[in-house]
């Protein structure tokens, strides 16, 4: 008996002494070095993983199809120019590719190592599905950005594995990234999950900081030709910082960083939970050109509250092999750009005047560039899709004032004491970066949280498309909306409507006869107007000057016809002023409507 005790108490402490030993194994790190070497080759990173040993199930290696927040097919396996596996020894193993994205180990309880070649995203053709610029990868001389989709992979079943990431990388380049290094130099990230969330900007860098509260802001800005520099830039976007910190009461993480690349061409940004890139075009750093960087800061800032804060399990796990859509973009993008807007006028930046002229702007390319029978909800779930991307725009524009309205219908029912700002913070607390909402049942919690009536909203306005109640909402606080507005006014005008095409040329559209007499036929290209360039910068400047001149001047203008450029004069001709999808300051509102808009115009 007693040597059947002493047995079972051993295998006890053999069994007690195993669980950790597999904990610890099961919580090694994948191992990344990164080699960046634009001197010997500019268009392709060299990747190493030293891997800990493998099974069976970690026979494929994968690639990511897409990766969080960019709702587009990514397909990074098709970047991949060379791909070995090894074992301890440094001997080359057998490997295959499955598809697109997947590599086979044939022998995956050999593989220590795996090294590839990926060529950067930026400057590689391909066929379709092209890569938004800030959420890929570039290499050049003086700088590298490095979105960690784009380069890393892992073992299939090791998504959630924590990672070590080291980069060799010039000696005189800095780096910008949320990521922390450790003592070895190694950038650790607790899952391949926060490492895609964790872009990396190098080279030829400037650096800022400032303090918002207990909260600590790096900015990091590449600019070609040094227009922009960092310090500067933050000083400009600083009291949209303040406005952020003051509608969201308190910030929900403790360090962000910006990420700046201007250069050529503007692609947008691209939002984190911890920070943001920004791929725009150099200008020197004016009020205006501030302005405008400002305000996509403040949309992609605000992402730190939704999805960070506020998301389904699709976000929660996300799938890097099969792109999946969210009903709930609405919230993640539409509700964002809403409330970049609304910090900015509860915040000072924006007058009211100009925030309806914004927002003015948005109804017009819902009602004239989208399908206005699509919803929301349609959109978020096939966003990954060809037909969703068709319409992907929207959710920027018609998501915005779905937000907007739900807003003042909260702020209606609840007498001005709680809008879409108080129940969007209170989610914050509800839920968290690690506690998902449900996908499925999203609209029914939210209802609950809120009033019945909310629940016909969504049915009404995200689930359906059915039109927006713009007029009646808008009217609660003061303002009055009209589809269409004719002021009385004689503009001066081209005779013609120009728009630019998917390479930036402006082409002529629906050419009057008085501009065909002068040469002008459809599809020619406007190059320049009395010697100016048209560019997409200047294009509303142009026109706005264009209107602004006395009917009957002669003007000169370039075109470009089946090839050749060349230069004609023709006179201004008139057209009446029309204004559509207007949101104009009633003139006498009600004392209802305007204690409405002072509820609707403070954080409460």
């Amino acid at each position: 008996m007693k040597n059947l005790l002493r047995l079972a108490h051993s295998l006890l402490v053999v069994a007690l002494l195993s669980v950790p030993l597999t904990a610890a194994r099961a919580q090694e790190p994948l191992t990344y070095t990164i080699s960046i070497d634009p001197a010997a080759n500019s268009d392709e990173f060299r990747v190493q993983l030293a891997l800990p040993k493998l099974s069976k199930e970690q026979g494929i290696y994968q690639f990511a199809a897409t990766a969080p927040g960019t709702y587009q097919v990514m397909d990074i396996g098709r970047f991949v120019r060379k791909f070995e596996a090894f074992d301890k020894k440094g001997r080359l193993l057998p490997s295959k590719q499955l598809s697109t994205n997947q590599w086979q180990l044939l022998k995956p309880e050999k593989t220590r190592e795996i090294r590839y070649t990926i060529a950067e995203t930026w400057d590689t053709p391909v066929t379709e599905h092209s890569i938004y610029r800030m959420c890929g990868s570039s290499l050049e001389t003086d700088h590298a950005l490095l979105n960690g989709q784009t380069l890393l992979g892992f073992p299939q079943g090791w998504q959630a594995r924590p990672l070590r990431i080291k980069l060799n990388y010039p000696t005189d380049w800095k780096i910008g990234t949320a990521l922390t290094a450790d003592a070895q130099g190694y950038y650790t990230a607790k899952s391949y999950d926060q490492a895609v969330d964790s872009p990396f900007l190098l080279g030829r860098l400037t650096k800022a900081s400032t303090m918002l509260g207990p909260t600590k802001i790096d900015l990091f800005c590449y600019s070609r030709t040094d227009q922009v520099q960092a310090q500067p830039l933050l000083r400009e976007m600083q009291q949209m910082l303040n406005a952020a910190q003051q509608f969201l009461v308190q910030l929900p993480v403790q360090r962000y960083t910006f990420l700046y690349h201007f250069d050529d061409r503007s692609n947008g940004a691209w939002e984190h939970s911890y920070s943001s890139e920004y791929v725009l075009r150099e200008e020197p750093l004016t009020p205006e050109s501030a302005a405008g960087i400002t305000s996509i800061a403040a949309h992609e800032f605000f992402h730190v509250v939704t999805p960070l804060n506020i998301h389904s399990e699709i976000i929660q796990q996300f799938n890097f092999v099969q792109p999946t859509g969210s009903e709930h973009l609405w919230l993640y993008e539409g509700t964002t750009e809403w409330a970049a807007g609304m910090m900015q006028l509860r915040g000072g930046l924006l007058p009211l005047e100009k925030y309806l002229e914004e927002m003015s702007g948005k109804i017009a390319y819902d009602r004239q560039r989208t399908d206005t029978t699509y919803s929301l909800s349609k959109l978020g779930l096939n966003s990954f899709s060809d037909e969703g991307q068709r319409q992907y725009g929207n959710i920027y524009q018609r998501g915005a004032l779905t937000a907007a309205l739900l807003d003042l219908r909260l702020l209606q029912l609840s007498g001005g004491k709680r809008g879409l700002r108080e129940v969007v913070l209170g989610l914050t607390k509800r839920y968290g970066p690690d506690k998902p909402f449900s996908e499925k049942t999203f609209f029914q919690d939210f209802t609950q949280l809120t009033y019945p009536e909310i629940g016909d909203f969504f049915a009404r306005y995200v689930q359906q498309a059915q039109p927006l109640p713009l007029a009646e909402y808008y009217a609660t606080v003061g303002v009055r909306y009209e589809p269409l507005q004719r002021t009385g006014r004689r503009l001066a005008t081209l005779g013609t409507g120009f728009r630019p095409d998917a390479e930036g040329r402006f082409l002529f559209q629906q050419v009057s006869p008085a501009l065909q007499a002068c040469g002008v036929a459809n599809g020619d290209e406007f190059v320049a107007y009395q010697g100016e360039t048209v560019k997409p910068t200047t294009a509303r400047a142009l026109i706005q000057r264009i209107e602004a001149s006395p009917v009957g001047q002669e003007s000169e203008l370039t075109i470009r016809h089946a090839g050749t450029e060349k230069k004609i004069r023709c006179r201004l001709q008139a057209k009446d002023e029309v204004k559509r999808y207007q949101l104009t300051v009633m003139p006498n509102p009600t004392p209802a409507q305007l204690a409405q808009r002072q509820a609707w115009l403070k954080n409460q």
